[in-house]
């Protein structure tokens, strides 16, 4: 039994919800999103709650019922508060800069990376060593920073590269030096 399914999704004022069939579409103030569910899942929408039901227990069911909650519940939460991923470059010489068609990253490569954000993401960067990435969709603010992150993947060596705030890189010992 899905536990994770059970449970209603509260949908604070000032988001609509609209559903035709398998297609939902949410809309509230950060903008508007839509997904099409697997059609055995129902959705349903009582009072200022949805509720995901599934109609049987086989295990395909199971597992789509708690996948398909927890992506309407961040649909939801999407619109009204929105997704941010911080990223950290680290490195001499290694910056991000915001242009009008995007963002400019120096990663130590003989040339800079220019990487448009796709529609309904937003970019910034406070500081040269810091990048902010914001949206509405938690799937789309994670790709595009897992995309920015491919770039430069941190080295054990010295940490150099683009790494997410707050991970953790294994450092290597080095060479042990001349004797």
């Amino acid at each position: 039994m899905s536990r994770i399914g059970k449970r209603p999704i509260p949908v604070p004022a000032g988001v609509t919800v609209a559903i035709n069939g398998s297609h939902v579409k949410i809309s509230g103030p950060n903008g508007e999103l839509a997904r099409t569910l697997p059609t055995d899942i129902l959705v349903s929408h009582e009072g200022s709650e949805l509720l995901v039901k599934r109609p049987s227990d086989e295990e395909r069911h199971k597992a789509l019922h708690g996948l398909s909650r927890t992506l309407v519940a961040n649909m939801v939460e999407g619109v009204t508060t929105g997704f941010k991923k911080v990223l950290e470059i680290t490195g001499v010489g290694y910056k991000a800069e915001i242009k009008p068609y995007g963002t400019l990253l120096s990663l130590g490569f003989s040339h800079q990376i220019e990487y448009k954000a796709p529609a309904g993401v937003t970019i910034a960067a406070p500081n040269p060593t810091t990048v902010v990435i914001t949206g509405a969709s938690k799937e789309l603010v994670g790709q595009v920073a897992a995309e920015i992150r491919s770039f430069r993947k941190p080295e054990p060596y010295k940490g150099k590269g683009v790494k997410y705030q707050g991970e953790v890189i294994r450092r290597k010992a080095g060479k042990a030096g001349g004797k």
